[in-house]
This record gives structure tokens, sequence and C-alpha cells, in this order.
């Protein structure tokens, strides 16, 4: 007989004899359990405040670089110009940046609150914008936590928001902290600084974020490590104004103490997220050249 049939036919024998008899060796050691699932690594945060007015090419700019970057796209408040309302959601927002609808978080802006309780903005944002009057939530990106919250509602120690803020911090078990609203606390803009947001600053900080993301004024700035009160600290929060996405720019005004980059340029922010460390970029809409990158460790 053929030896590859030979050895066939007596394992087949084998296994008759081992099923008539029984096997009292019973069955084999369970499988080893499969590795866990490597570690999130990166995550990718990119976007702007202050976006789409219809007829301008300053959302439609922006939102072709958002074509070309992967990640979570933010949004810093004043979402549809002027006024919020449906309808510029939809002819505004949507043939725009409505693209990336499905990736988006969002927060509201001032505008947005120009129809009565932002009611188009969580109508058209839905779940993503968080609790329909509240409109502040969390959610994660890569190996980071980021809160999104609202500016426009209140914010004082006691307020709803700030002891949301509180709880969710708490139940967190990243290292790495980002918070976006619309009003920014520091500003060489002429539209701020926001004062009312200084206490939720205040708790980030104490709390150990590291990251602050603002709309309002229509400019981009960077601001080195700071407490509340405007003092340079390691120990402190790095303040991006970015109101970029395609309203019609507004000029740096003053220079605010701190403030380490500021110019005027339509484009968005790309923040990349590393379990203990970031880096940024600001991506200008062409022709624009002007540029602002860096990297930093979280605290």
């Amino acid at each position: 007989m053929h030896r590859a049939r030979w050895r066939a036919a007596a394992a087949g024998l084998t296994l008759s004899v081992a099923a008539a008899c029984g096997d009292s060796r019973g069955p084999g050691p369970d499988p080893p359990n499969p590795p866990p699932p490597p570690p999130i690594t990166t995550g990718v945060l990119v976007g702007a405040g202050d976006i789409a007015v219809c007829g301008s090419r300053g959302a439609t700019s922006t939102a072709d670089l958002l074509d070309l970057i992967e990640g979570t796209v933010f949004t810093a408040g004043d979402n549809a110009y002027f006024q919020g309302t449906a309808a510029q959601f939809a002819q505004c927002y949507d043939p725009t940046w409505g693209r990336h609808k499905g990736r988006t978080r969002p927060s509201p802006g001032n505008h947005d609150y120009e129809s009565p309780g932002a009611g188009p903005y969580f109508d058209y944002f839905g779940p993503s914008a968080g609790p329909r009057g509240a409109g502040y939530y969390s959610f994660e990106t890569g190996p980071w936590h980021i809160v999104s919250l609202n500016s426009n509602v209140a914010a004082s120690e006691g307020s709803p928001q700030m002891m949301w803020l509180r709880d969710d911090l708490a139940r967190t078990n990243a290292r790495c902290v980002a918070a976006i609203w619309h009003h920014p606390v520091f500003s060489s803009g002429q539209n701020g600084p926001a004062v009312h947001m200084r206490e939720i600053f205040r708790v980030l900080r104490e709390l150990g974020a590291d990251v602050v993301i603002n709309g309002h004024d229509h400019m981009y700035e960077r601001f080195a490590r700071q407490d509340e009160n405007g003092r340079a600290t390691s120990g402190g929060l790095r303040q991006f104004t970015v109101g970029t996405g395609g309203a019609d720019l507004t000029p740096v005004v003053r220079m605010s103490a701190n403030s380490e980059a500021r110019f005027s340029a339509h484009g968005v922010l790309k923040l990349t997220l590393s379990p203990e460390s970031y880096s940024w970029q600001f991506v200008a809409v062409p022709p624009s050249s002007v540029a602002d990158s860096g990297s930093d460790t979280c605290r």
C-alpha cells in the first residue's frame, strides 16, 4: 500500500478504536485566550469655530481641508450664521461642513442661540450635541477625554454645568483632557475676553486638564500654559482660539499676556493626541502661508 494511504488508514483505525473504547484522557486543555487588542496610541481632533455664512467661500474652503484630514471633527460654536436658523443650517452649514456630520462633535455659540434655545442647532446635530437645552457632554478621541461645554448657559460654581463637569472628570481614567467651548477667557481679539467662563477654566486646571479650545474671535491665537488669572505656570492650561472656520475674519487688536502666536486666516486646528502628550498644527486655507505648530506633554 502506498505510504500516504497506509498512514491515513492507520489514523482512521486509531480514531475508530478510541471512539469505540472511549478516550480516558478526557478533553484537552482549553485553548489560550486571544491576546487583548492593542491600546489606542493616538487620536486626531480637528476643527474650528465661527463657520458657515451662506454665500461665503470660507466654510467651503475649510471643509475642503477637513476632506484631507482623518479624525474627530470639533466645532467651537457659531456653526450657522447669522441666527442659527434651520434654513441656515440647511443652506449654509450642511453643504460645507455637513458632509463631515457623522464624525463631528459640536459645541454651540452665541449666534446659534439667536434662535430660541438654539433649537435648530440641537435639531441638526441631534444626540451628538448632548442633552437638549444643556449642550454639554463628553467623548473620547484616541486616548484623550474631551469635554464639550456650553458658554451660553450658566457656568459658575454650583451651576448644573459645573456640577456635571466635576462629576464627569471624576469618572474618567484618561490622563489627558481637553475642553471645547465658544467664548475664550483670554483673547487678543475684539470680542474677548469672556470672564464668565473663568470659573470653568479654574476647575479644569484644578482637576488636571491640559487644553482649552475656543472660537468667538475670528482669528487664531495660541497661549502658553496659564492659570485662570492669566499667570504663566507649568501647571496651567494651554488655550487655543480657532474662530477661523469660515466667517469673516477679525483683526488682532491687543497683545494679551502669554500669547505665543496670533494671526487672522481661515483654517483648522489639528491636534494629534497621544497617551501622555499632544502636538498641534494650524492648517491654513491656501494660498495663505501662515502656520503654527508644536508639541507638549500632558500634566
